[in-house]
């Protein structure tokens, strides 16, 4: 069973306590984009010096914030500070057309395997947000709220958000119609409207959205 580890500092970080393990390359695993009705979902792995703690994860109320606590801009600045502390950082992906042939929990799973794999120099343990990557030989563990209590689970969500967005921003150049950058390819009033409106474009998961077509 999983504790809080309190720091020198006083500030509790769960990655702590697999340091203490003897493990020194502590991966932590995340994914987003497991909802929306376009666009891939995109995993990271993101490996942090041991005992790092980065300010604006780790805040002054001891709170572990990922990417959905906090705003696009804090995120953006984040993922400058994560990408120049971290070992190694490593990016999955899984496409929307894999997405429908797989479903989006085997996906998720996917891009998650495919971060760690990308991820020099590799990990000797993983920290996941509730979820056990079978393929996996790494020693993992699973952490319910791992999001919120590991460092390392945070900044990968935040590198997997902020990349995940950033091509969602691009695709709304591709297809101006839709709004991607606004909804990220979320279901959105405006985007389902704009989806009964022009159909499917080619970055749209036909499983997600027979609802909204006839």
């Amino acid at each position: 069973m999983a504790v809080e580890i309190i720091t020198k500092t006083g500030i509790l970080v769960e990655d702590i306590k697999f340091w203490d393990m003897g493990y020194t390359l502590v991966g932590g695993v995340d994914e987003v984009g497991r909802g929306p009705l376009a666009g891939p979902v995109v995993a990271a792995c993101v490996i942090l010096p041991k005992e790092v703690l980065i300010e604006g994860i780790v805040d002054s109320s001891f709170v572990i914030r990922d990417s959905k606590r906090l705003s696009p801009l804090r995120r953006e600045r984040l993922y400058d500070v994560i990408m120049s502390k971290a070992i190694a950082v490593g990016i999955g992906r899984v496409e929307p057309e894999e997405i429908d042939r797989i479903n989006i929990l085997n996906a998720a799973r996917k891009a998650m395997e495919q971060a760690v794999l990308a991820c020099h120099p590799s990990p000797d343990c993983l920290l996941i947000d509730a979820l056990e990557l079978e393929s996996c030989s790494i020693p993992q563990f699973s952490l319910v709220k791992g999001d919120v209590r590991s460092q390392a689970i945070a900044a990968a969500s935040i590198i997997a958000k902020v990349t995940r967005d950033r091509e969602m921003v691009r695709w709304a150049e591709v297809y101006p119609q839709y709004g991607f950058e606004k909804h990220k390819g979320y279901g959105t009033k405006q985007h389902i409207e704009s989806i009964k409106k022009f159909g499917l474009s080619p970055i749209h998961r036909r499983t997600f959205c027979e609802k909204f077509v006839s």
